[in-house]
């Protein structure tokens, strides 16, 4: 609910169902912060006068607003948004260059509309309400001949509120804007924690936390995407702040593009959090009658520490981003053929690996990158569209004929955004790519970026793959971007635009990827940028899952996939069981942990299932059925953290909480360890309920050497003998099965059998050794 309290003193609150955000407009005109919280009652003006910062005279050392004004010291104020020339110092929330040169501005307060929409962005994607349950505030500031706009939409089911801006430029002369950014809060104290999430290609997502007390820290990109080196998403918490417990408040913003996020504290203690598109290399030519809008930003608040905030993002980002039939709509478990053939693929290949998955129960193939021109390598061929008719004799439509045939689904990869050099299309159009004409262009993966700053590039790019995902039966669309940005440089635009070169690239990629999904909304498009390089809701606003990195190894993903829990459900994320050893790591892992990790995101298989054993092709039919039996619980249930570190114990529970599923993972065995207790969140306390792990036999070449304590004649190890026995003997694993309230489920938890620790074996110890795993799983007894 936002409310406008008073006509006069201009105050306003916007109200969830569990927070409360308020601020005031000053007499001197400036829009004053006054509080973002827990929900409190306010019910009339002077309830906010308690929490108003007082001042009689001004400190020293600093500026005074006016002669007028002189209590208005903007450097010692919590404000809805700065700029800069006027006294206050810390970073700005807009930086404009008017007509004379000059850069300082005086936005003051003009109006206000109060409405029951959500309007649509003009060039970006935002969040959105089905059944337009939101509310919209629109706070009008003047400077002169520029009119700000600042946009507040309250989603209050989510405890969420999203802000933007708008400027727009009623004189008659051109100014620039250096930096519009989309988020301003201003807190009155300091000493808050930040937690950001950074990384590099195959380590995404790596959560790191400061505590500020002096000083800024500052969380960007520069390289042209949301970049897996610093994800848009973070925090600011107490650092005191738990799992369960403590204040946090959660941001993100829906932008694909160079990202920018400072948290400040000034000399006077006070916390500002500013968040927006990177003013780095960012300059606006903002002519007479033109308007610029900034992307949306995401802030959320939970007295109930990190798992509060994540829940609130969460359902946020299932309800109010993803959107389209494949937002409800179950995801099917796919085969990629990646890491299967890489670039060695051919039509009787990939038939063939499609009967494999066909026969373990997938339920789409998607065949990956090397399909189309010369593409034997990551050298050459991006760019020309069109089937390799020696890979693929009879083109994608035999090919997807074939696949379909066999009761699969079919999908393909693409990177429209990117060519090669070594192609077609770089020879015909060179003036469509990125590059600075006559200099030097360094590259990334072998090539270029197309300047979908030029609408020439994007229509085409719609047109021709409007074309491919017609060609064929096509179900799925993996769309990559294997590079970041280097020398920006817009051919189409001219020299006294190229500030605005990386900002319009993303403006032209949302237009194609809105174009695209409108066009095909039956297919399934999951975004990939080397893994999580472009991990971010503006990506999500059109495809409802991203590939969250191209490390497949079970152990890595951990902290990956745990990392994008924090503000982004995981049934966006995809997953892949791969083959063990792990190809980027190296590193070997059971079927069971590669699959328990991999079901915990969006799942598919990317391995070659033809050399498999027989008994891993039955260990994957069984996990399949598995996974499609608690699908629902996976992809639309509440995703709970319980423990990480060592041991990693993660929790789905179904919207009605009468189903949960939940996995144990450890990394390395500590010796004579043999206490683990499972403990569960977000059950129905009064409720009662069976949990339970399925069974599995153990292979007791497990135990080594250990064999010989009891077999009859001496066993050497990978021997001829072993080998017959391990195939003959299988051990029963532990059963684990009780029945308990969800009350002591959640408060005491069940103690595990306990674990092998080197002083024997029974079917009541749990073998449980380097990255090993369970699945347990909790029913309600009806």
């Amino acid at each position: 609910m936002i409310r406008h309290l008073h006509e006069e003193s201009n105050e306003f609150v916007l109200d969830t169902d569990n927070t409360t955000y308020a601020f005031r407009v000053t007499k001197s005109g400036h829009p004053e912060h006054l509080y973002y919280g827990k929900r409190i009652n306010i019910f009339t003006a002077d309830d906010l006068i308690a929490f108003t910062q007082k001042r009689e005279f001004e400190p020293g050392n600093v500026i005074v607003y006016s002669p007028e004004h002189r209590t208005t010291i903007l450097e010692d104020m919590c404000l809805e948004m700065s700029s800069g020339g006027h006294g206050d110092i810390r970073e700005p929330f807009v930086e404009i260059v008017h007509a004379d040169g000059s850069r300082s501005s005086d936005f003051l307060y003009s109006d206000y509309e109060i409405t029951q929409e959500k309007p649509e962005f003009k060039t970006l994607p935002g969040s959105y309400s089905e059944h337009g349950n939101v509310e919209h505030l629109c706070v009008t500031l003047v400077d002169d001949k520029l009119t700000l706009k600042l946009h507040y939409y309250v989603y209050p089911e989510c405890d969420v509120i999203t802000r933007s801006a708008e400027l727009i430029n009623n004189g008659v002369e051109t100014v620039e804007i250096e930096r519009l950014l989309s988020l301003q809060l201003d807190l009155p104290d300091s000493g808050y924690a930040f937690t950001s999430f950074h990384g590099a290609w195959a380590r995404e997502m790596n959560k790191s936390t400061v505590v500020l007390n002096v000083g800024k820290f500052v969380n960007e990109s520069r390289a042209g995407c949301s970049s897996s080196r610093a994800n848009p998403f973070f925090m600011l918490h107490s650092h005191e702040t738990t799992e369960d417990s403590g204040a946090c408040y959660g941001f993100n913003l829906i932008y694909s593009g160079n990202h920018y996020s400072v948290v400040e504290v000034n000399a006077f203690g006070k916390t500002r959090v500013v968040s927006g598109i990177n003013p780095q290399g960012f300059r606006v030519l903002l002519e007479s009658g033109e308007s610029f809008e900034a992307p949306e930003a995401v802030m959320t608040y939970s007295a109930d520490g990190f798992t509060g905030q994540s829940i609130n993002m969460h359902k946020f980002v299932r309800e109010h981003i993803v959107r389209g039939e494949w937002r409800d709509k179950a995801r099917p478990v796919l085969l990629n053929s990646w890491e299967a053939c890489y670039f060695d693929i051919s039509e009787g290949g990939l038939v063939s690996l499609a009967k494999s998955a066909k026969n373990l129960g997938i339920e789409l193939f998607v065949m990956d990158d090397g399909w189309f021109g010369e593409r034997n390598d990551d050298g050459s061929s991006l760019g020309d569209w069109d089937a390799n008719l020696k890979k693929l004799p009879g083109g994608l439509k035999r090919l997807g004929e074939k696949i379909t045939s066999l009761g699969l689904q079919f999908g393909i990869w693409v990177e429209p955004e990117m060519v090669n050099v070594q192609s077609k299309l770089y020879e015909q159009h060179p003036d469509w790519v990125m590059q600075i004409p006559g200099k030097l262009h360094s590259e990334g993966r072998n090539q270029r970026i197309l300047d979908f700053a030029n609408p020439e590039v994007t229509d085409y790019i719609i047109k021709k793959m409007s074309e491919v995902f017609s060609s064929a039966d096509i179900s799925y669309v993996k769309w990559d971007m294997n590079r970041i940005f280097s020398d920006v440089y817009s051919p189409y635009l001219p020299a006294k635009r190229q500030g605005e070169t990386a900002h319009r690239y993303i403006c032209g990629l949302y237009h194609v990827m809105d174009e695209l999904t409108k066009r095909f909304p039956h297919i399934l498009f999951e975004g990939c940028a080397s893994g999580g390089n472009r991990f971010d809701l503006g990506i999500l606003c059109y495809f409802p899952q991203i590939w969250g990195s191209d490390n497949t190894d079970a152990i890595s993903r951990l902290t990956i996939q745990e990392g994008y829990s924090y503000g982004y459900p995981l049934s966006c994320v995809g997953a892949h069981v791969a083959a063990s050893p792990n190809h980027q790591t190296l590193r070997r892992t059971t079927l069971k942990t590669r699959f328990g990790v991999a079901a915990f995101g969006a799942l598919g298989y990317e391995c070659d299932l033809r050399d498999l054993k027989s008994e891993e092709k039955l260990k994957i039919i069984g996990q399949i059925n598995v996974y499609k039996k608690w699908r629902d619980v996976f992809q639309s249930g509440q995703f709970y953290r319980i423990k990480s570190g060592n041991t990693y114990e993660w929790l789905y529970v179904s919207k009605d909480k009468k189903r949960a599923v939940g996995l144990l993972v450890q990394k390395l065995v500590k010796p004579n360890t043999q206490y683990e207790r499972f403990v569960a969140k977000g059950l129905d306390p009064d409720m009662r309920y069976r949990f339970y792990v399925i069974p599995e036999r153990v292979d007791i070449k497990q135990f080594g050497s250990l064999v010989n304590t009891l077999a009859p004649i001496h066993v050497k190890q990978d021997s001829f003998v072993h080998n017959v026995i391990a195939r003959a003997v299988k051990m029963s694993g532990e059963m684990e099965e009780y029945n308990a309230t969800g009350d002591l489920l959640m408060s005491a938890g069940v103690a595990l059998k306990q674990a092998f620790s080197g002083t024997g074996f029974n079917d009541n110890v749990r073998v449980f050794g380097d990255f090993a795993s369970r699945m347990y799983f909790i029913e309600a007894i009806e």
